[in-house]
Parts: C-alpha cells; structure tokens; sequence
C-alpha cells in the first residue's frame, strides 16, 4: 500500500510517498480502505518532533488521526461491523495510508449524507472540542469565548457550545474570517492588542468558559475574562496552562461520544467548512496551507477515489 511517512523530523519536505505492507486486521479491529484523512496542527507538530509523542516513535512515520472509509477486513471478535461498511473514525496515527487498522471502539458508521471529505476530517477536532467543552462545562445561558474560532477545532467547539446550550458564543479571528464566524451564529473579534477590551465590549457581563486553540497570548487573555481557571482550557499551550495554574486538558475518545458528534451533524447543528483538499502525495502541501496559521475550515487528504 501507499503511505504518506515521516521520515525525519523536519519541515513538510521530510514526508515521502512510501510503499509498504498492508496491516492485517487482528482481535478486535478492523482494517479499513481510507478515503479521507483530517490534517490537524497535532500532525505538523509530530513531523517537526516538538511534541512528546514524536519522539517515542520509530520511522518511517505515519502521521493522522482522523479518517473515512470501507471496512475490508474484520478482525475477531468484532461483531457490529462488517466488511463493506463505511465508516469514520479515529486513531493516533497512521491515518495517511491507504489502509489502517484500528480498535473497532473507535468507529462509528458514516452517515449517507456526509461526505466523504467531511468524514475524513471529523473525528480529530470534533472529539477534541468536545472534550475540552465538557472540561469547562456548557451551562444554559453561558458565554463562551473560543479563541482561534475560524479553524477546524474552533469550528467545532463553536457549534458544539451553541447545540449544548450556550447563550452566547464570542470567537477570536481575523476580520476577513468574521462573516463566516456570522454565519455559524458566532459573534466574531479580532484578535491580537486589546482583545480582552473587545471582548469585555460585546460581554460586559462577563466571560463564563473559555477554549484557546490559538496560543499563550489568547490563553492569558481568557485568565483576565473568565473568573474561574477551572472554566478554561486550551488546546495548544500546555506550558502556560501550567504557568498559568490552568487545568491540562484530559479527556477519553469513545465510539459512544463520536456517535453523539455525527448525530449533531445529521440533525443539522453542525456543519463542517472544508478549506482545501489534496491528494495524498500533496500532503506536504497541506502541512504547509496549516502552517500558515490563521484558516478557515478543515484541510484534508483524499487517500483513495471519495466518489
């Protein structure tokens, strides 16, 4: 099979088209056919080897954690699934493959209506949001501040504070991404010197939670508008947090809690904006789009024919 793999750490130049085995399903796996895979900040930072993970690892490299496709193999013990299913789902890595084995805990069933695209790239994001959502806990009438709103995480948690409740949802982002935050019911600021003047105009009652997937800076800004730390967590600034006397976020990736994010998605209360696709060979290209920071929407890896 074909494989996009580290195979050194360092720039998006380091990932090289690789051939190599096809893994074999074992007790309670499946393999599965991927169509799409989510590229995600987590896989930028595994091939510079900045993040913990990476250096527990061998190469060749397979970066991804999140993808869509066809179950060919069930291994045993595996009875909810069967060959020929489409599915979605995650896995630590190895999601930039044209086949990957994966606990059978960690896939739910793609619904009809979600494209391929779409499915290859939820799982990553939508389990993260969720999980930092459920750490700083969604009240009824809550004002939530996502910082880094326009991108694939913030996206999510966007959506995902306002289907649990939340009265009002501020996101950070540059202005020409603020009529898109408009669009998915988000009031939008502008990040950057004097953000937490901004926010405290559109919120003078105050911040209730807040979730940073954009740096130390917005992680300090939320320690000035939410009263309670334990109400904010971020997703890309573990060093802070713990400076700050912030919590680290922890959380669990089920099939249960993946099922209850397509549900939203089926019912029309999320939805997903895809800012670029690439072939599998491009996915140097597409670590390069991440890099540039500031996106809107998801980028994704088309592994085999989608259509």
């Amino acid at each position: 099979m074909k494989a996009m793999a580290i195979t050194t750490f360092g720039p998006p130049e380091v990932l090289k088209l690789i051939e190599m085995k096809k893994p074999q399903a074992g007790p309670g796996t499946v393999r599965v056919r991927v169509k799409a895979a989510g590229v995600l900040p987590f896989d930028c930072g595994l091939r510079e080897g900045t993040i913990g993970y990476a250096q527990q690892q061998n190469f060749p490299l397979i970066p991804g954690n999140e993808f869509a496709g066809v179950i060919d193999q069930v291994g045993e013990g595996v009875n909810q699934f069967a060959v020929g299913m489409e599915v979605l789902g995650f896995s630590l890595f190895h999601s930039y493959a044209e086949y990957i084995v994966v606990n059978a805990d960690q896939i739910v069933v793609k619904p009809e209506s979600m494209s391929w695209e779409v499915a290859g790239g939820f799982s990553g994001n939508g389990q993260g949001a969720q999980m930092a959502l459920e750490s700083v806990g969604i009240n009824e009438g809550d004002t939530v501040l996502i910082h880094g709103a326009a991108g694939g995480f913030g996206t999510f948690a966007c959506q995902l504070a306002k289907a649990w409740g939340a009265g009002v949802v501020i996101g950070t982002a540059s202005e020409r991404n603020h009529e898109y935050l408009r669009s998915i019911g988000v009031r939008p600021v502008q990040y950057g010197d004097g953000l937490v003047d901004r926010v405290r105009g559109i919120a003078p009652q105050g911040i209730d939670a807040s979730v940073d997937a954009a740096g130390p800076e917005a992680l300090r800004a939320s320690i000035q508008l939410v009263q309670d730390k334990e109400r904010i967590r971020t997703m890309v600034s573990d060093e802070a947090a713990m400076e700050l006397g912030v919590p680290l976020l922890r959380g669990t990736r089920t099939a249960v809690s993946l099922q209850g994010l397509v549900d939203l998605y089926t019912k029309g209360l999320i939805r997903i904006h895809i800012r670029e696709a690439y072939q599998l060979h491009e996915a140097p290209e597409a670590h390069r789009l991440i890099e540039t920071g500031h996106g809107r929407g998801k980028v994704v890896l088309l592994v085999s024919d989608p259509h």
